[in-house]
């Protein structure tokens, strides 16, 4: 007689999030199958079919939206000529050491002039923007890219926070006034919220950056942070005032309504999706695996049949006709594999599949079938005719309710200090600093030096909706304080 197989138990994360959360973090990517880094180009990774169905669907939300709100989509190339780079000198100081260049090319050798891989669209944009501008009736001219972009990144890597290639979306839009070029900004940051908070369920607090952290080129940057579990923030999508900084050196240029030539007023906005997936497993996980909002989820129903011998073939038949109640409104699959099904169970609750139906020999006599709720575990006995219009309540409330559970009042997480050693506490202890500071103008540079030396965070910069704290000094320097900013470590 052949011995029976003997099952290998598919173990869980190993790992709590509360007590190591970079261990938690690496451990739910390697055993959900979300990345793998071992792609042979040093900073590069691969992202796994698990996570990139997720992130095309953040994709297309994001799309749809920008879409609604007047931009229309680009595609670029991704080489931009080094004369093109060249042209606006704070951006090319900025991203100089980060830029890939191409020098070279199939059999003919050395190139001309060097090709960088896009760091990002502006200087590929706004020559061809010179060109297709003309007269106020062109603005606002609102368009968008989703593309990928290169940085030679120096920091450690981390899968979706941190690499070298990234995916993103790029929006570029030009204006007649500064006016209207702000409330693009404004836009922007609505957007979002709508995306991120409402969408992925992750809670931020947009801060205007310092002039030493802002985006090279621009007047002002406006950056989204999301706290992670591990009291460190990690930024998100940010948006940058441009004004006219690109706007010259482009001759982006249009006839206004006077007969005057005019220099265009600019903005731009990149949301990382790559990055706000990464934000996202990271703060809505559990020690189980992955959470996801309910449309994002790459399998959004599981059915689970629990076979005894001799019932197989009735179990089979119920599960599937279960499968065709759902098919045409979710993504739903029948695991009829192999796996027992406590295998199946920790299998699926690590993939974050947000329903899980479970059907056996019992069930059908009852007439009943079990369904469990991934995000609190909880479990419903379910009448079969009930079973559609139930599970269609927990659909229509899953996301919703994740939102309410997981969204983190920030306020809680801030700590007003007035003494360096009490901002050193506090950030030791995973808490964001709010204190007093002189600037956050570029002669303040020396103060946020000594922030990051002595008191182990960073400046994020003042906040950007109403400031309720106020201090009468700097925290570093005790000279008056013009503004308060919030301190934290960061990914």
């Amino acid at each position: 007689m052949a011995k029976k197989k003997k099952e290998v138990p598919i173990v869980g994360i190993t790992v709590s999030k509360e007590d190591d959360f970079s261990g938690w973090y690496s451990e739910l990517i390697n055993k959900a199958e979300l990345a793998d880094i071992r792609y042979n180009v040093k900073g590069f990774i691969v992202y796994r079919e698990w996570a990139t169905i997720t992130i095309r669907r953040m994709y297309k939300k994001y799309e749809d939206l920008l879409e609604k709100k007047g931009h229309l989509p680009l595609t670029m190339p991704s080489l931009i000529p080094e004369s093109n780079f060249l042209l606006e000198a704070d951006h090319v100081e900025g991203f100089a050491p980060e830029v890939f260049w191409v020098t070279e090319a199939g059999s003919s050798g050395h190139l001309s002039e060097r090709l960088a891989l896009r760091p990002t669209s502006e200087t590929a944009l706004y020559q061809m923007y010179s060109l297709w501008i003309r007269s106020y009736n062109d603005l606002p001219f609102k368009r968008y890219l989703s593309c990928q972009v290169w940085r030679y990144e120096g920091k450690a890597t981390r899968p979706f926070f941190r690499g070298r290639e990234f995916h993103w979306i790029e929006s570029h839009n030009v204006f007649a006034t500064m006016e209207e070029a702000m409330e693009q900004v404004k836009e922007d940051m609505e957007t979002t919220y709508q995306m991120l908070q409402e969408e992925c369920c992750i809670p931020i607090i947009f801060f205007q950056r310092p002039e030493w952290d802002k985006f090279a080129g621009a007047v002002h940057t406006y950056a989204a942070d999301a706290l992670m579990g591990s009291g460190k923030v990690l930024q998100l999508p940010s948006t940058h005032l441009l004004g006219q900084n690109f706007a010259k050196p482009f001759n982006v240029k249009f006839i206004d309504k006077d007969g005057k030539e005019k220099y265009g007023y600019q903005t731009c906005y990149g949301p990382a999706q790559s990055r706000n997936y990464g934000a996202m497993i990271a703060f809505l996980g559990d020690d189980k695996g992955l959470v996801l909002p309910f449309d994002l989820a790459p399998i959004q129903i599981i059915i689970i049949p629990i076979i005894f011998k001799g019932k197989e073939q009735l179990v089979l038949e119920k599960a599937k006709e279960i499968y065709n109640i759902f098919k045409e409104k979710y993504t739903v699959k029948v695991d009829e594999s192999d796996e027992s099904v406590g295998n199946k169970f920790y299998l699926w609750e690590l993939k974050g599949v947000p329903i899980r139906i479970e059907v056996g020999p019992k069930d059908i006599e009852n007439q009943q079938v079990v369904v469990v709720r991934r995000y609190d575990g909880k479990k419903f006995n379910i009448k079969e005719q009930d079973l559609e219009k139930k599970v269609d309540n927990i659909v229509e409330n899953y996301t919703k309710e994740i939102k309410e559970r997981s969204l983190i009042d920030f306020e809680s997480q801030i700590e007003c200090v007035y003494e360096k050693d009490a901002a050193v506490e506090a950030i030791n202890n995973g808490k964001i600093v709010c204190c007093g500071f002189c600037s956050i103008d570029m002669d303040a540079y020396h103060c946020a030096e000594v922030v990051e030396k002595e008191i182990g965070g960073e400046v994020r910069g003042k906040r950007v909706n109403e400031e309720k704290n106020e201090f009468a000094t700097c925290l570093i320097c005790g000279k008056p304080a013009e503004c308060t900013v919030y301190i934290a470590k960061s990914y």
